[in-house]
């Protein structure tokens, strides 16, 4: 059962926060911080037993707490903390706390913290993200998908500074992501994408390629679709610092994955590779000319097997074929 604390806690929120979220489901009588006590009326009818709150409300104390929703505020609407110290000594009690309610309430302070006290939470990330990865653990889906949503806010703020702490993070993110509960996998792929858009592709991309590997397909898929997101943000000089051989190995071993997402993702990478290649080697990246020992079917041929070189060359080039009919 919830403290009565934590409830009293979670009625602080700012009005401006205090929406209902479009996919949340049955009829709501209170909102407390982002957090919704559903269907009184109908616990009520089922067992008496019940237990005040705030004076008035009552929830049924004898019926399981997974009755109760909770409301995902976006990071736009969250709003400033008025007492910044008193918040950060309660970060690491509120999310080891056995009450689900107070690890939300103190997740979305983590987020708050990121977001508007960045300098104030940053000593703290390296006692903070095991804590974050222990509620991305956590088999209650309001309590794991705000520390999703934790988790990308937390990318957004800290960027490469996170690098250290990022493993156990991108493993949870990654299954999570893979799982068949829509709204938290929906919500772990935005976290993924933040995390590729705010993370130094240089550091993340040794992170990544250990999954592109993964027994898992889905999980392959996932890290393969991160993978070739990243490899843009390099430019055409952190590519060839990082190894275009190196990277044209990796999309060619995901072009005959198991699932499409990580096909697409083989050739979506492929492209970017094509591309800056020639550019690098100032070649033609629309008309084909006479084989030569830098062209783009060379360097295939000579970095991969005759197999895989033949599937790349196969994908680029009806790409290319593409742009030669549409010019």
């Amino acid at each position: 059962m919830m403290s009565g604390n934590a409830l009293r806690d979670l009625n602080t929120l700012p009005a401006s926060e205090r929406k209902n979220d479009s996919s949340s489901k049955g009829n709501f009588t209170k909102t407390c911080n982002g957090n919704t006590i559903e269907n009184v009326e109908e616990l009520q009818k089922k067992n008496p037993s019940s237990v005040c709150i705030n004076g008035g409300e009552t929830v049924n104390a004898g019926v399981e707490v997974a009755n109760s929703e909770v409301e995902y505020i976006e990071s736009e609407n969250l709003g400033d903390l008025e007492d910044v110290n008193t918040c950060l000594e309660k970060l690491l009690p509120g999310l080891e706390s056995k009450d689900w309610v107070l690890v939300v309430e103190t997740l979305n302070n983590v987020r708050r913290l990121s977001i508007f006290h960045r300098e104030a939470m940053h000593s703290m990330l390296g006692d903070l993200i095991p804590l974050v990865v222990k509620s991305l653990k956590n088999p209650r889906s309001a309590v794991c998908k705000t520390a999703i949503m934790t988790s990308a806010d937390i990318f957004s703020a800290y960027n490469d500074d996170l690098i250290e702490f990022l493993d156990p993070l991108l493993v949870q993110l990654l299954l999570k992501s893979s799982q068949d509960k829509r709204f938290v996998c929906e919500a772990a792929e935005r976290a993924l994408e933040v995390m590729t858009t705010s993370v130094f592709p240089m550091s993340l991309l040794p992170k990544l390629q250990p999954y592109l590997k993964n027994r898992n397909p889905r999980i392959r898929a996932k890290a393969s679709m991160c993978f070739s997101r990243s490899v843009p943000r390099l430019g055409v000089e952190g590519i060839q610092e990082y190894g275009i051989d190196k990277l044209i190995q990796v999309a060619a071993s995901q072009l005959s994955d198991q699932l499409p997402e990580s096909r697409e993702a083989a050739r979506t990478l492929l492209l970017e590779l094509q591309t800056v290649y020639e550019k690098s080697n100032g070649l033609s990246t629309t008309i084909p000319e006479q084989p030569e020992m830098n062209s783009w079917e060379h360097f295939c041929q000579s970095k991969l097997s005759p197999l895989s070189a033949q599937a790349v060359l196969r994908v680029t080039n009806i790409a290319r074929e593409g742009l030669v009919i549409g010019s």
